[in-house]
């Protein structure tokens, strides 16, 4: 499993007037460490992740391979902490030219101008025929998963604002789709494994959150892959096609009490909440079955758990005992508490504020951290781990072997070109490669040799 986030870009003063940075010059300024170091604005890592600046002055990082949720989530957290570092830096430049600008990043999926930027999921899965067929039997599930990992959103609309579950629903425009901009699909069907293409094949899933809550991002991929694992079992998934997929992810997000039915094509009519129990129910019985649920490590289970109990609170409508750990329920609780005490409107200015203030990943603008060291988020891993992936690699995946290259490459000065499948040390009579086919393998031969000669 990797996550790729597009993290948004933008500038303000300290001055309070408008700033005179322009997004792209913000973003070279950013970057300028990393085009120094890796002579680019796309390079990888020493943790075996890949960090670019793509389309539109977003900065990306896209997580090294995991196959431990843990692993994934200090991955995706080493990500927040590299860029604010690169952030800081960069602030730091601005303050010695005397400019009053100061660059922030901001870790949600959409701006007040109605532009979108997403989180993609991606799972390494056995290739089959019926591709296709599977990926159909989890639309339900990613269209109706929002109400346990959506980030939570206020919506302006000319009729006034709203909140609403997801930020990513109303950006939707295809069930399934090869493209990834134009239409905008739940599931990109582009074939690219970055692995052996006769045994592997990606899903790419684009629909969910961007999430600060930890458990929140946990959660996100540890039931996808339950009901990966049953799929690649040969179980057949609860059949819950929808009549109008894009209809219903709109219409859950919009429905912050839970109780909005969406048509399915036998004619039923279930909540979202009904649709994750039908799924959740189906992974249970088969993990049990399989005796699965007793060799799980430990944050597998606790999430496993949670799935189950967390739409027991959601239909109870006891919110209070999720409103540490699901990112809409916290970040409403947050707004909810502002408006009380100042009476604010959901279209007041200062709420949009504190709502960019939620999704800041700096410590000191933001209120991420803040919030967990007061208990008010719960956290799913320590900050030593995260300071530990910020500069090293699973050890388990194929990500240890190219983050090993990285550094050693890097410390001794060689010129290197790396991507997710290959390893190319530049010399002057030509280079030196190694593919990696298996995202599985940690260890390998050929990679030490090279490190030796390297």
């Amino acid at each position: 499993m990797g996550v790729e986030t597009e993290y948004g870009l933008t500038t303000a003063t300290i001055t309070g007037q408008p700033s005179t940075l322009t997004p792209e010059d913000a973003a070279q300024r950013l970057f300028r460490r990393v085009v120094e170091w890796g002579r680019s604005t796309n390079t990888f890592l020493t943790n075996g992740s890949r960090l670019y600046l793509d389309v539109g002055a977003h900065p990306e990082y896209a997580s090294a391979e995991c196959d431990s949720i843990v692993d994934l989530v200090a991955m995706d957290k080493a990500g927040d902490r590299i860029f604010q570092s690169m952030a800081d830096e960069a602030n730091e430049g601005l303050i010695a030219e005397g400019m009053p600008e100061r660059i922030h990043l901001i870790k949600n999926n959409v701006d007040t101008s109605g532009n979108s930027y997403g989180c993609h999921e991606n799972y390494l899965i056995r290739r089959r025929r019926d591709f296709r067929a599977r990926v159909d039997s989890l639309v339900p599930f990613f269209i109706s998963r929002q109400v346990l990992t959506g980030a939570g959103h206020i919506r302006n609309q000319p009729m006034g604002a709203s909140f609403e579950i997801s930020q990513r629903a109303d950006q939707m425009w295809d069930a399934i789709s090869s493209a990834s901009t134009r239409s905008r699909p739940i599931v990109n069907t582009r074939d690219e494994p970055h692995g052996d293409i006769e045994k592997y094949r990606r899903m790419h899933v684009i629909v969910g959150d961007t999430n600060m809550s930890e458990v929140s991002t946990a959660l996100k991929f540890a039931t996808t892959e339950m009901l990966l694992v049953l799929l690649d079992d040969g179980v057949v998934l609860p059949k819950l096609k929808l009549v109008d997929p894009m209809r219903a992810i709109r219409d859950i997000s919009h429905d912050i009490d839970l109780r909005e039915t969406v048509e399915l094509e036998d004619g039923r009519r279930l909540t979202a909440l009904q649709i994750q129990r039908e799924y959740a129910q189906a992974a249970h019985s088969h993990y049990e079955s399989r005796g699965y649920m007793a060799e799980m490590d430990p944050t597998r289970r606790r999430l496993a758990a949670l799935w189950m109990s967390a739409i027991d609170d959601l239909e109870a409508g006891d919110l209070d005992k999720l409103d540490t750990t699901l990112d809409w329920v916290v970040k409403r609780k947050l707004l909810d508490r502002y408006r009380t005490k100042s009476g604010a409107g959901w279209d007041d200015p200062r709420l949009r504020r504190l709502e960019l203030a939620y999704h800041d990943i700096s410590p000191t603008s933001g209120l991420y951290r803040t919030m967990t060291s007061q208990g008010l988020l719960d956290s799913l891993v320590t900050d030593e781990q995260i300071d530990h992936a910020v500069a090293s690699p699973p050890a388990t995946t194929r990500a240890a072997l190219r983050g090993r290259f990285v550094k050693a490459a890097s410390e001794a000065r060689r010129d290197f070109m790396v991507d997710w499948m290959n390893l190319r040390l530049l010399e002057a009579d030509g280079a030196r490669s190694v593919i990696l086919k298996d995202p599985f393998a940690a260890v390998d031969e050929r990679v030490d040799a090279l490190l030796e000669h390297v």
